[in-house]
């Protein structure tokens, strides 16, 4: 069904290396193929996604559609919790980690950008992180301690492309891990110590383009998913990760996974990263903001959300 009113193609033509330019071409060609009026906004910097999303809100589309990466689906999501336009997302980044949770094509923008015509809206769970002196909200995970510091590294690392980078991220920091010395506390219950590897509070499944940290995560359910990784050695993390690839994980006694409302976790040298993005160091504070944000995704995806 066509929407009443423009929908606004809002993209980041520098997501996954230039994949955002052609598709965007490849969604609003789609679109227009559809009998939808189009306005386009790109531009040449997150800074400019952001000025461009707010602009765009402004001009009172029907719908927005994001061309990008989680990054890029993070670097908007301020100027959008405030208003009532539903999103569409055409994938173009590098990990596409929402995408693959929402069951939205990742391969095909065509495809993707017909979903703001052919597909329903799920009402989204988002997280508001507190840390720094700032406040973040996300929609994936938040990575605090050894994969935060995975996340670093593959930022910075320039070679290779995908997720063969955040592996090699992987081997890097394994060869320099230590334990952190956690304290956290989960919804109204007393902080206590829980000294481990990582924390990963999740919205979603997965990170680093399909790891699924976060197995069973639901969007749209009202929690977060904390899963807790105990100290490890070497080794006993190198077996972690075949079974993280198949989500496997939880099996294991050194794993734990809790559904909460809220958490705080603080730790000395504590890195913490949301949706991919540095955020901050050493204590923060997230919350779940249930229902917070109406996403375009296929039927059947949201029809396995009600069942």
């Amino acid at each position: 069904m066509t929407p009443h009113g423009h929908i606004a193609v809002l993209s980041n033509p520098f997501a996954g290396k230039g994949r955002g330019r052609t598709a965007a071409a490849a969604a609003i060609a789609e679109l227009r193929a559809r009998g939808v009026e189009v306005r386009a906004y790109a531009g040449a910097s997150a800074a400019d996604t952001v000025a461009l999303a707010a602009q765009a809100l402004r001009d009172d589309p029907a719908l927005l559609v994001v061309v990008g990466g989680d990054g890029t689906m993070s670097e908007v999501l301020e100027s959008v919790l405030g208003s009532a336009v539903p999103l569409a997302l055409v994938p173009a980044g590098t990990g596409n980690d929402l995408a693959r949770t929402l069951g939205i094509p990742r391969t095909d923008p065509a495809d993707a950008a017909a979903l703001a015509v052919t597909g329903t809206i799920r009402d989204l769970d988002v997280g508001e992180l507190q840390c720094s002196g700032r406040v973040k909200h996300f929609l994936t995970i938040a990575a605090l301690g050894f994969d935060a510091k995975v996340s670093d590294r593959t930022n910075r690392l320039r070679w290779p492309s995908g997720s063969l980078r955040y592996y090699l991220a992987l081997v890097i920091e394994l060869l320099r891990l230590s334990p952190l010395a956690f304290k956290v506390q989960i919804d109204d219950e007393p902080e206590r110590a829980e000294p481990g590897t990582l924390i990963a509070i999740g919205n979603t499944v997965s990170y680093g383009g399909g790891m699924p940290i976060c197995a069973g995560a639901d969007p749209s359910d009202g929690f977060f998913d904390v899963v807790h990784v105990a100290p490890m050695r070497r080794w006993e993390l190198i077996r972690l990760f075949p079974k993280l690839l198949r989500g496997q994980h939880l099996e294991l006694p050194q794993v734990s996974q809790r559904r909460v409302h809220k958490v705080g976790v603080s730790a000395p040298g504590l890195s913490i990263y949301a949706d991919g993005e540095f955020v901050g160091t050493d204590t923060c504070a997230i919350t779940v903001l249930p229902a917070r944000l109406k996403m375009m995704v296929p039927h059947a995806t949201a029809e396995e959300d009600r069942s």
